[in-house]
């Protein structure tokens, strides 16, 4: 068996959050080995927001000029009433110019930041990426990790020195180390429409819109796509009596686009998809040598677009820890950070915002939602109500005060 030095640092999952795992530690010229179980990096349409909170993370990996050059840059966002069509809340991200030097949301599609990581890990002969190839199980021994991992040839037992789990909501590493998934699941499932006709006319060329509406909500927004050109999702509930095949049918997706923009024809669809939502934490983030980052370690509804972002969130501040330990400049003790730390961040930001930002967009009561609106315009119209919003939902609260815990632990 190799000496522990010498032992990768496992990875089991090769999405967004795996891959910039396997970056982030291989700049720190440490060994990792990735396995996915598809053949390649979906593109089915998911995420695609990257805060000003995770640009900053992004940047120190060197991937913040090719982020900013294929994705759409966009600086502001909308809340809107539905009934009326009338803008309630306008939130500009220039507010944060003295907080970041990424003052804007970058829409950039998590494929393409998946293959972009994928991309500049080439460069490190260290790091190993295997597609086909699923982390079935694992063993916790003395100093190291074994990894049964499921290939179309067959299995094979991979050894490493930590492990990580970046393997998605139904997480086998989760499983296997027998965490609870603490949470529940919305009743609703989330349809995602995503079609190459420009709704930027009709929205004012804002790129990211929230329709509130006690009958039906939606949320639309724009990605850059494949033809470099933008293409729109838009993201609506579906109804309890709903079928998944019902709530795809042609004919229905073309009359819930319709109901936001009434056009000559059909809608041209590029991709439709549907899926349930949860909103889930992991009971821990560590147990023993093994770790959960991203959906591994928690869900939320995409409202506000925070799951991928504190997914990468987790990443980096694993990396951190783990380089800091195997450079032995800081002792094994710190990795219990990493939970002590990630967890109560992502319930108490990415948890309770995306649940109130569901609430707002749904509530039903007209008293309720008369008050929500007046609160949202008061925001606005506070400079300093306005900033404070911003740092939160971009996370950069987040991530300020993940820091200054970490001075306040001693090491």
């Amino acid at each position: 068996m190799a000496p522990q030095s010498e032992l990768p640092i496992i990875i089991a999952g090769g999405g967004p959050v795996g891959f910039i795992t396997a970056l982030a530690l291989a700049r720190q010229g440490l060994s990792v080995q990735v396995f996915e179980a598809e053949d390649r990096v979906s593109d089915a349409p998911r995420a695609a927001t990257l805060h000003a909170s995770t640009l900053e993370m992004l940047a120190d990996l060197d991937l913040i000029d090719a982020i900013i050059g294929g994705g759409l840059m966009a600086p502001r966002f909308r809340m809107w009433d539905r009934g009326s069509r009338q803008v309630m809340a306008e939130f500009d991200f220039g507010m944060l110019r003295n907080d970041t030097p990424y003052p804007f949301v970058v829409q950039f599609e998590q494929h393409k930041l998946a293959n972009l990581a994928i991309e500049r890990l080439q460069q490190f002969p260290s790091a190993k990426v295997e597609f086909n190839a699923r982390v079935a199980s694992l063993r916790q021994l003395e100093g190291r990790v074994q990894a049964t991992v499921s290939t179309r040839s067959g299995s094979k037992t991979v050894t490493g020195r930590y492990l990580i789990g970046a393997d998605g909501g139904r997480s086998t590493v989760r499983k296997a180390l027998g965490i609870d998934f603490e949470g529940y699941t919305h009743a609703q499932r989330f349809l995602v429409l995503t079609t190459n006709f420009d709704f930027g006319a009709i929205c004012d060329q804002c790129f990211r819109n929230y329709f509130s509406d006690p009958d039906e909500w939606f949320a639309l927004f724009k990605v850059a796509g494949n033809d470099g050109r933008g293409w729109w999702r838009a993201l609506f509930p579906t109804r309890p009596e709903e079928t998944d095949a019902q709530a795809m049918d042609r004919e229905i997706v073309d009359r819930r686009l319709q109901s936001v923009h009434a056009k000559n024809g059909s809608y041209p669809i590029v991709h439709c998809n549907i899926y349930r939502v949860h909103q889930r934490v992991a009971a821990c983030f560590r147990s023993g040598r093994a770790f959960l980052v991203g959906d591994a370690s928690h869900v939320n509804n995409p409202l506000g677009g925070l799951g991928l972002n504190s997914g990468i969130h987790d990443a980096i501040a694993l990396c951190e820890l783990l380089g800091r330990v195997i450079r032995h400049q800081a002792p094994e003790t710190i990795l219990d950070r990493y939970d002590q730390q990630r967890r109560p961040l992502n319930v108490e930001y990415v948890q309770r915002e995306t649940i109130n930002n569901k609430k707002r967009m749904e509530e039903r009561d007209p008293a309720t939602r008369a008050a929500n609106f007046a609160a949202l315009r008061h925001t606005v119209a506070d400079p300093v109500a306005h900033r404070a919003y911003l740092l939160r939902a971009s996370l950069l609260d987040s991530v300020r005060r993940q820091h200054k815990d970490t001075k306040d632990i001693k090491t």
